[in-house]
């Protein structure tokens, strides 16, 4: 439910005909009406392969994030909260550009 007013309210409005949406298998990216609203707006959804990291920059993200987690090894509430604090300033605007170039999608500049 969620997702599908994600679609809505801020994905649909900016879909113009011909656009590709491309998605992973999170369960909600198939949820009945996904596809229905995205091709109402003219628009083609593409479904990436299971666990496909070399096609998606979050993935490559996580990873970033996991390595840095273990080497912390947090394990009480408190730690872990301030562990995940501390690495996820380590994602910089430098890593996510280099993640998606890596992955082959373009951005624009600046970004």
């Amino acid at each position: 439910k969620v997702f599908l007013e994600f679609i809505d309210k801020h994905l649909a409005p900016k879909l113009r005909p011909g656009d590709i949406v491309v998605m992973d298998n999170l369960g909600a990216h198939h949820a009945t009406g996904v596809r229905e609203r995205i091709e109402a707006r003219g628009a083609t959804v593409v479904y990436q392969p299971p666990y496909s990291p070399d096609l998606n920059p979050i993935e490559l993200a996580w990873s970033k994030i996991k390595t840095a987690l273990r080497g912390l090894g947090a394990r009480t509430g408190p730690l872990l909260k301030a562990a995940i604090s501390a690495v996820a300033a380590l994602v910089t605007p430098t890593d996510a550009a280099g993640w998606f170039k890596h992955c082959g999608v373009s951005t624009p500049q600046g970004v």
